[in-house]
């Protein structure tokens, strides 16, 4: 399909065409994986090796990005450390939104804080789930959304998993059975990992001026709101792709639970249990975090002198100072000239 016959598409037909490649590569690791486990699972189990494919799906999706995973951690991190520097800009320039915004941004900026890291795994995965919704779709119609697909759709189709089908929905519920049974367990699985997985995050791992702040309100918001976005969706949403959802949450939950047992944020309840298990091991939880807030901070650049043409030598950055909370501060140096009699600003006489 060449670009310019792209023109005429539609919204959807656009949204549809950027999927392609999503759905190409999808359908390539499901037949991959299904290949892979038929050896173990048999041929007379196509349900549990679909399963599996799908979860191998999960597994493999999750491992991409935990280096995005662990920038996001990072930055949340970063975030809950400076909310008392905002709380301080908000109590200034409360009145002045327009500047309290710039002096944010810019507070943000040389903290290496990015908010929207915190949201860009999900954002990652939603192609993923769009695209694995029409696979199995496509599938359940007996159409390949692959050519590599063609030969296992009615695989597929006719696959099962405790009688449900992998390709069926919980909607419409008339007649009940197996697939509105499974499915309902599958949305009740998936939306309570997702509110224990929230719930663990705020009580566990956000300081009390986090849970004062905008940060926390938007905690509260997703806490509520993605639970009921969460049901509605998953009611028209085929078994395999909440198989996909359920194992992707439980991941989080496992993964956020490592990393709050391991990394907390200082001042939160888990950095008070951290600090004692540490404490019970013979070791200094004070020296640790100082050597973990050194790695979040941005090393400035080495200084440097130049010489400008009138003879003004300036030393740009000196090396970092260390205060006693850890942080590294920059220092700027100047160095004047020397100054010249009026008969060295005169020149030699002619």
């Amino acid at each position: 399909m060449t670009l310019f016959s792209l023109v005429p598409l539609g919204i959807g037909d656009w949204f549809s065409a950027l999927l392609q490649p999503i759905r190409v590569a999808i359908s390539f690791i499901l037949l991959w994986a299904y290949r892979l486990w038929s050896h173990v699972t048999g041929s007379g189990a196509n349900g549990v090796t679909w399963t599996l494919a799908i979860i191998s799906l999960v597994v493999l999706v999750r491992v991409l990005l935990i280096p995005l995973f662990v920038r996001q951690i990072n930055s949340s991190r970063r975030m809950q450390l400076i909310q008392p520097k905002m709380k301080a800009l908000q109590d200034k320039y409360g009145s002045d939104r327009e500047r309290l915004g710039v002096e944010t941004q810019k507070l943000m900026k040389e903290e290496g804080v990015n908010p929207a890291s915190s949201c860009l795994p999900l954002l990652l995965q939603m192609p993923i789930f769009f695209s694995l919704y029409q696979v199995l779709a496509g599938a359940s119609q007996g159409v390949a959304r692959a050519k590599i697909f063609e030969d296992y759709v009615h695989l597929v189709k006719d696959a099962d998993l405790f009688g449900a089908g992998l390709a069926g929905k919980f909607w419409p519920v008339v007649p009940w059975g197996a697939t509105q049974t499974l499915g309902l367990i599958l949305i009740i699985a998936m939306t309570a990992l997702f509110f224990i997985t929230q719930k663990q995050l705020m009580s566990k791992n956000m300081t009390p001026e986090a849970m004062q702040g905008p940060m926390a309100q938007q905690q509260k918001m997703m806490l509520y709101l993605f639970p009921l976005m969460y049901v509605g969706m998953g009611l028209f949403i085929q078994i395999g792709v909440l198989i996909y959802w359920v194992v992707s949450n439980l991941w989080t939950f496992g993964q956020q639970y490592i990393l709050i047992r391991n990394n907390p944020t200082p001042g939160t309840p888990a950095y008070i249990d951290w600090e004692e298990r540490m404490i019970a091991k013979g070791k200094d939880p004070h020296k640790l975090e100082e050597e973990r807030r050194s790695k979040l901070s941005r090393a400035p650049k080495e200084a440097k002198t130049t010489t400008s043409a009138s003879g003004v030598r300036r030393q740009t950055v000196t090396p970092p100072a260390s205060s006693g909370n850890g942080v590294q501060r920059q220092q700027i140096q100047r160095q004047q000239p020397k100054k010249q009699s009026r008969a060295e600003r005169k020149g030699p006489k002619k």
